[in-house]
């Protein structure tokens, strides 16, 4: 397509996805009342061990309101995954095969799951990096924590390992129309591997390194995952690749000849 009906694809394919967006974020809006008790759950845990020394903090008149549309838009992000996923691939199916468009089905399929996967995980861990965070505080001493920088970090902490976990996928994605060779992914795993353990570890501010081991491990799982998948698709690229060739060669030479007398006058080829 021309560059122009590309800009009007993608801004079709940003609209439909900001509507999913808005209609998931209705629907986070009623749910903020038992979302916002159980993403508070691990400081009130963490109250619980203090004296009530540790607690959410509203600093503004207009806190409480503004939470709560951060809450929503946050739920209508994870609710409607599917939905603004879909429309990134709609977006690059247009420059692919029909069995490229076949594989990007499945694609779909797999990155709805991870990216549930990578946030459930990080939710899992959660409750122990506010844990081993608040603990920092001195004895007699209280931490009122800001709601909002709390939500940031809650947020950032989830979509982070949802969107690492969905990476494979994209990997394959860019194998599959070509960009990238198998071999390419293959010599960068040791940067792959440290990588991941960079993020898990960052992500997950704990001085523990089960947590950041516990978070890592699936991530690189996936990364050899992917890379295997990717080994397995340009095998069969390169054999049907050589297979064209070949009868394009065999179809050249069945085509030429030459032509030789024999004794009786007659031409053979």
């Amino acid at each position: 397509m021309p560059l122009r009906e590309h800009l009007l694809e993608l801004r079709k394919r940003l609209f439909l996805a900001a509507i999913g967006l808005a209609v998931g974020a209705v629907a986070g809006w009623f749910l903020y009342e038992p979302v916002f008790e159980l993403l508070q759950q691990p400081l009130l845990d963490t109250a619980a061990g203090r004296d009530g020394r540790v607690s959410v903090n509203f600093a503004g008149l207009a806190s409480a309101f503004d939470m709560q549309i951060k809450v929503a838009l946050f739920l209508g992000v994870i609710v409607s995954s599917p939905w603004w996923l879909y429309q990134l691939w709609a977006f690059i199916t247009p420059g692919l095969t029909r069995r490229e468009k076949r594989s990007a089905v499945g694609f779909l399929a797999a990155s709805v799951p991870l990216f549930l996967a990578g946030a459930g995980l990080s939710a899992w861990t959660l409750p122990t990096a506010v844990k081993v965070l608040t603990d920092f505080t001195p004895e007699g001493a209280s931490n009122f924590i800001d709601a909002q920088a709390y939500l940031s970090f809650v947020m950032r902490f989830v979509l982070a390992f949802g969107l690492a976990f969905v990476l494979p996928v994209v990997m394959v994605c860019i194998n599959l129309v070509g960009l990238v060779r198998a071999s390419t992914w293959a010599r960068g795993w040791r940067w792959a591997v440290l990588l991941a353990f960079v993020f898990a570890a960052v992500m997950t501010p704990t001085p523990d390194a089960i947590t950041m081991i516990v978070m890592a491990l699936p991530i690189c799982g996936l990364y050899f995952a992917a890379l295997g998948v990717c080994v397995l698709h340009d095998r069969r690229a390169d054999k049907r690749l050589a297979e064209a060739e070949h009868a394009r060669g065999a179809e050249g030479l069945g085509g030429t000849g030459t032509s030789t007398g024999t004794a009786d006058g007659t031409l053979a080829t």
